[in-house]
């Protein structure tokens, strides 16, 4: 039988869009997100989705992006 996933935050990625990027983070685990990724723009990253996980494309030390997964 397969795992069954946690329940992902109710929250909004784009709550975090302009916060800085530390705080950002922080807040996100507050919030309940077990996984956290800061990336910078244009990272090459895989496209699997990941339950649980929130990602922020990082600009100038700010959040200009973030999605779940």
């Amino acid at each position: 039988m397969a795992p069954t996933p946690s329940a992902e935050p109710d929250d909004t990625p784009d709550a975090y869009v302009g916060l800085d990027a530390d705080r950002a983070e922080r807040l996100a685990r507050e919030r309940g997100w077990p996984t956290v990724r800061s990336l910078p723009p244009g990272a090459i990253i895989t496209m699997e989705y990941r339950t649980g996980r929130l990602n922020f494309e990082v600009k100038g030390g700010r959040v200009a992006r973030a999605w779940k997964g």
